[in-house]
């Protein structure tokens, strides 16, 4: 028999994390815990981006199910119990890490995947001016990848002025919704001078429909815009690859059908994530392993992490260890 267990926590952010829209000084999070015997299972989500409050409602969900959970359902029972969102990503994830224990094997052997020793990811420069986010951007420079968040602000400026100080990273953009078509339209080619590599989500998702027709210079992705499979019929014409996170889909298991599906429809692969700890990123590591653009930075972006946490070498951060997670 198992037993569910469910916390919030509050993590502090070093400094202030800002996009298009908003900006945070911490994080909030729900860990989920689900116990067999001597076995501990963990899960974390972040349950709304701007409502620390929110945990409540997502507790209420999972409290809904708690017999079913507790009584021995499956990752797969799962996707049926709960809706696809932040709560069932909890569940879902300390289901894995569950099983990982009982059967002494790692989660991503559970999963058939491949780890790599190591994965390169971005960090993440937020929104600001471009004199600002040149300045944040400098103690990154040496880094393979950067990700700058966007307003409609000037995004060229921005753009340019984080290039000027780390003229051989890769860089991503995401406008997290903030631009129009116009915008868009403005702003692609001389991103595209820049070498810009990938732009997330630039239109509202209630507008993806204008990007029918559209041929970007710079690669788009959605973001917002992709929440599981069921996402994917209308993302074809519009977007050229999908941003899966694992508070969007409802965990790992539904993660990785998005992933398949996405890749036989002909979708590039990004994998992302929120500001959460280690114990978020590391589920989300096993979707990464193959992905083309990977963004799990967020306990860099912390004041601090879990102890054990993940290791970030320079712009790479390594595969879980058993005491970490799965």
């Amino acid at each position: 028999m198992r037993e569910l267990s469910l916390r919030s926590e509050v993590w502090p952010i070093a400094g202030e994390f800002r996009i298009s829209s908003a900006s945070w000084t911490e994080s909030p999070v729900m860990v989920v815990e689900l116990r067999e015997g001597d076995a501990v299972g963990r899960g974390e989500c972040e349950p709304h981006d701007l409502d620390f409050e929110y945990w409540r409602v997502r507790a209420a969900e999972i409290e809904a199910v708690r017999e079913a959970i507790e009584g021995g359902c499956s990752r797969l029972e799962l996707l049926d119990l709960l809706p696809r969102g932040p709560a069932r990503n909890a569940v879902d994830c300390a289901l894995f890490d569950l099983e990982a224990k009982l059967s002494g094997r790692r989660a991503w052997e559970l999963a058939g995947v491949e780890m790599p020793e190591r994965l390169e990811t971005v960090y993440t420069i937020s929104a600001e001016s471009p004199q600002q986010m040149a300045l944040e951007a400098r103690p990154h420079a040496d880094r393979a990848s950067l990700k700058l968040k966007l307003s409609a602000l000037d995004p060229v400026g921005c753009a340019a002025a984080v290039r000027e100080v780390a003229p051989n990273a890769r860089l991503i953009v995401d406008a997290n919704q903030a631009w129009s078509l116009e915008q868009l339209r403005s702003a692609a080619p001389g991103l595209a001078d820049l070498g810009i590599a990938l732009i997330e989500q630039p239109l509202p998702v209630d507008q993806d429909y204008l990007l029918e027709g559209y041929t970007s210079p710079v690669p788009l992705c959605a973001d917002e815009s992709c929440l599981d499979r069921s996402s994917l019929p209308t993302l074809r014409g519009r977007y050229g690859f999908v941003n899966i996170k694992l508070d969007k889909t409802g965990g790992l298991t539904e993660a990785l059908l998005l992933a398949d599906s996405a890749r036989r429809e002909g979708f590039g692969i990004m994998v992302g994530c929120n500001v959460g700890t280690s114990w978020a990123m590391a589920p989300a590591m096993i979707v990464a392993a193959s992905a083309a653009f990977v963004d799990l930075d967020g306990p860099l972006l912390l004041a601090k992490d879990r102890e054990p946490g993940l290791s970030y070498e320079g712009s790479h951060v390594l595969a879980p260890s058993a005491e970490v997670w799965g």
